[in-house]
């Protein structure tokens, strides 16, 4: 008789013809009933989290050249399911997805340590609604060193003072970081609205760039006072930010006849399951409607998603329909995604999650 498994055990993969898969770490709580880790594996210590940690290290220290803070570790891209690991120079954020890493999350903080001698601080963002379809539960704190209320990193050569506690997800959305140097090529002498601005990445890259004004906007007053800080930290006077609904800002804009030069939508994500994917359409398509009627001719429109069960072509083609209703032409300029710190697990299209797109709008 088979010994029934816990959360998290070891197991191995098997195709029906008893080819074997590897191993992977078994749930039977959650959907995902096996994650798979690879080579057949038979232990999960620290020595193991080492290995794979550095190898993530090793990776970053080609593709993010010089920089200190940056995605670590990014799940089934680095063969490490459901662990996800931020880096902030001598700060790491810790994002546990799974039972089997939720399990050994003292391995993986001891890898860290050994990998990294002069860490200062670790903190567990675990409040991600994933953990309850595994069955864990919810927990956000410091699990090693300490952490001030305030840390600095400089992105793209801006300061920030970011709240890792604070701060949405793991404190900071590095995944933009490529595609906010892009928003500065194109600011200089433009007015600038930024929508769901959180703590001001995009608005400042367009100051830098030269913007003749930046708005930024977003729902949340912690943002707010972060991306105000933000900018005053580097001593930028042409950007403000406001305390909005973006929906209800857009569509008082709209109403009020008002006109921009440049546009960035990067909400957050609208749908996390398949089931809510038609009410996430509606919301993409009301906001960059709303965005193109505010538009001058040959202004941009910058418009992201970072919804996994939007695909790509989908967002693409919301956009050319409100277009052609308004019977206003767009051209796509610049296509982006995550950046290399991201990397894309091919054969997994779960892990290219962010579309970015960038358009000339009108004739």
């Amino acid at each position: 008789m088979i010994p029934p498994l816990a959360p998290g055990n070891i197991v191995e993969v098997f195709s029906s013809t008893g080819k074997s898969y590897g191993s992977g770490l078994y749930n039977p709580n959650s959907l995902i009933a096996v994650r798979l880790l690879g080579e057949k594996i038979t232990e999960l210590s620290s020595t193991f989290f080492i290995e794979r940690i550095g190898r993530a290290e090793q990776l970053r220290s080609q593709i993010m050249v010089g920089e200190l803070s940056y995605r670590l570790v990014f799940g089934e891209s680095d063969f490490l399911p459901g662990l996800i690991i931020d880096r902030f120079d001598d700060y790491f954020a810790l994002q546990i997805l799974s039972a089997g890493m939720d399990t050994r999350m003292q391995n993986i903080i001891e890898a860290l340590l050994h990998l990294f001698p002069n860490t200062k601080g670790i903190i567990e963002k675990n409040t991600s609604h994933l953990r309850q379809l595994e069955g864990l539960e919810l927990r956000e704190g410091l699990v090693y060193g300490s952490i001030p209320d305030e840390i600095e990193i400089i992105e793209n050569g801006i300061r920030l003072s970011l709240s890792l506690l604070g701060g949405q997800k793991t404190g900071y959305f590095l995944d933009q970081k490529h595609n906010r140097v892009r928003v500065r090529e194109i600011s200089g002498n433009l007015r600038v609205l930024d929508c769901f601005c959180n703590q001001g990445g995009f608005a400042l890259n367009a100051g830098f760039g030269g913007a003749e004004e930046v708005l930024g906007i977003d729902s949340s007053e912690g943002a707010i006072a972060a991306a105000g800080n933000n900018a005053t930290l580097n001593n930028l006077t042409n950007i403000k930010f406001q305390k909005a609904d973006v929906f209800d800002f857009l569509a008082a804009e709209v109403r009020n006849k008002s006109s921009w030069d440049c546009i960035i939508l990067d909400p957050p994500s609208f749908t996390k399951s398949k089931k809510n994917v038609g009410a996430a359409k509606k919301g993409y398509a009301e906001i960059n409607r709303q965005a193109l009627q505010l538009l001058r001719r040959g202004g941009i429109l910058v418009s992201a998603s970072c919804s996994q069960h939007i695909y790509e072509e989908t967002l693409l083609q919301i956009i050319h329909t409100e277009a052609v209703k308004l019977n206003i032409p767009i051209r796509l300029i610049y296509r982006g995604g995550q950046s290399p710190d991201h990397p894309i697990l091919v054969g997994m299209p779960e892990t290219q999650y962010l579309k970015f797109f960038m358009f000339a709008v009108g004739k």
